[in-house]
């Protein structure tokens, strides 16, 4: 599906972000006539919902800073329940109360996203590295971009969210900034859109005034910034830059007008450094 003007934006499941306001500014994109597939994350309604069923949630430091969730199968059903069935019927709901047609679809649904299963992984324990196995998560290695090209032919709003669909039929869990980037990539998209707590990538992340208005990201490596969930945002970014996305952009999901203000140049433009390690 090649569709120039395609708008991916992946709105975030903070108590921060205003997903009402998001909605809002996705369906007067849609009613202008642009083309946008909407990415819902949900960390907020996961740990509530987690708490509630008195599931423990785990995460994982990777021994370059990177934290993620680990999805165990008790994890799994949590975060299936809390993205199918409370993120996605909220957005849906509130595209739909402002007079645009959407659809929720999870990776599973169609095939839409296929994963490559996470057999085991790095993490730190106690100081020192540790192999962790058991993880039911993968990375995105195919989109079905025919699906998103009828229902957005049809003039629908594609709400997207993990889980998706392992090689062997299984269901995973998958980092809803990479869901989104991939989406991009494969869609053709010409902006990537990540709404977040903070107000974009911070020069201090102590500071949520130091914004920076553009952020180069190595072309391999780790990127410098890895606080509050940042990095993982700046991988994805790396992602869709790296195939060929026009715009990247990491912005404040908060207060009114989220889309429009970063689509304005709120939050801040990722682009492509160069290698780790390159001399200037």
């Amino acid at each position: 599906m090649t569709a120039p003007g395609i708008i991916v934006v992946k709105c975030g499941g903070s108590a921060a972000v205003d997903q009402d306001a998001v909605c809002a500014d996705v369906a007067e994109l849609a009613a202008a006539g642009r083309r946008v597939v909407l990415v819902g994350g949900g960390s907020a309604d996961i740990e509530r919902l987690a708490a509630r069923l008195s599931v423990p949630l785990r995460r994982l430091t990777s021994p370059d800073g990177l934290t993620a969730r680990f999805t165990d199968e008790a994890t799994l059903e949590v975060v299936s329940m809390a993205l199918a069935g409370i993120v996605q019927p909220r957005l849906v709901t509130a595209l739909q109360a402002a007079g645009v047609a959407a659809v929720g679809l999870t990776g599973v649904d169609g095939a839409l996203l296929r994963a490559r299963r996470r057999r085991a992984q790095r993490a730190l324990a106690g100081g020192r590295q540790v192999i962790v196995r058991g993880d039911r998560s993968g990375r995105i290695a195919s989109v079905n971009t025919a699906l998103l090209g009828c229902l957005l032919d049809a003039g629908f709003v594609p709400v997207v969210s993990p889980p998706v669909l392992g090689a062997d039929g299984s269901v995973l869990n998958a980092d809803a900034d990479r869901v989104a980037a991939a989406i991009a990539i494969a869609a053709g998209a010409s902006s990537l859109l990540l709404l977040t707590g903070a107000p974009g990538v911070l020069a201090d992340p102590a500071d949520p005034r130091s914004v920076l208005p553009a952020c180069l990201v190595p072309r391999d490596g780790q990127p410098p910034q890895r606080g509050g969930g940042i990095g993982v945002k700046l991988l994805a970014a790396r992602d869709a830059l790296a195939a060929g996305v026009p715009a990247v952009l990491i912005a404040s999901g908060a207060g009114p007008r989220p889309v429009c203000r970063a689509l304005a140049g709120a939050g801040t433009a990722v682009a492509l450094g160069p290698a780790a390690g390159a001399r200037a």
